[in-house]
């Protein structure tokens, strides 16, 4: 089995119990609590935001972005070649619409229902640009400054308070937003908002990657070592 190999599966599995996560404890909060909204977004969001940490811990040796946007930046600094590039987000996207899915027949709502919950508007928009920016600049700003070992921290810690500061609550994850326009329940969108998303987190992305060549220029010496001895696979810029 190559590296590659493994590396596009670490993506999959992780995307799919990422999405899992946002979709099942979306249906659970709801169901626990039907009168509160904000009870709701609590539940989500602290489920979230522990799986994903929980997962960056776990993958992390083999791969564990989770993100095409993440990738996207990662080939853009020279991290992976675009072969591996389109291999991850390929992954992420197949592994996001399985964790839909799985989370859909756990919950008895049929394996694919599409969403009816309209998320559009310039606010909005603009909450996922902020969000997606930022969510850039917690993980390169970590990882190039020698503190590799604490991305799954950041990262978990930043997706659960950007659920509550951002107006989008935070999607801030192409492949993630095309899942969730298969669920018909809490964390669903519908499929004709979803491009408004999706452009939204790549000028997200692409504000983030100037941010982090702005305030990172070099990498620190010792996180080019960490990064590659926890990744197993990396070749930094």
């Amino acid at each position: 089995m190559t590296v590659l190999v493994r590396r596009a599966g670490a993506e999959f599995v992780g995307t799919a119990f990422l999405v899992m996560a946002v979709v099942g404890s979306g249906v659970m909060a709801s169901r626990l609590s039907p009168n509160d909204v904000g009870l709701q977004l609590l539940q989500n969001s602290l489920a979230t935001g522990a799986a994903l940490m929980a997962l960056i811990v776990a993958l992390q040796p083999v791969s564990a972005s989770f993100n095409p946007v993440v990738t996207l930046v990662e080939r853009a600094l020279g991290m992976i070649d675009t072969k591996a590039a389109l291999a991850l987000i390929a992954a992420q996207f197949l592994g996001g619409l399985a964790g839909t899915v799985l989370a859909n027949l756990m919950f008895d709502v049929g394996p694919v229902t599409f969403s009816s919950h309209e998320r559009s508007g310039t606010g909005l928009w603009l909450g996922e640009v902020i969000a997606t920016a930022g969510l850039l600049l917690v993980v390169f700003g970590t990882v190039r400054s020698g503190r590799a070992d604490r991305v799954a921290f950041a990262v978990g810690g930043y997706i659960t308070a950007a659920y509550w500061f951002t107006s989008s609550t935070s999607f801030a994850n192409p492949a993630v937003t095309v899942a969730r326009t298969i669920t018909d329940t809490f964390a669903g969108i519908a499929p004709a908002s979803a491009p408004g998303f999706i452009l939204a987190q790549l000028l997200g992305g692409a504000a983030g990657f100037v941010l982090v060549r702005f305030l990172y220029p070099m990498l620190v010496p010792a996180t080019a070592n960490s990064a590659a001895e926890a990744a197993n696979r990396k070749v930094l810029s």
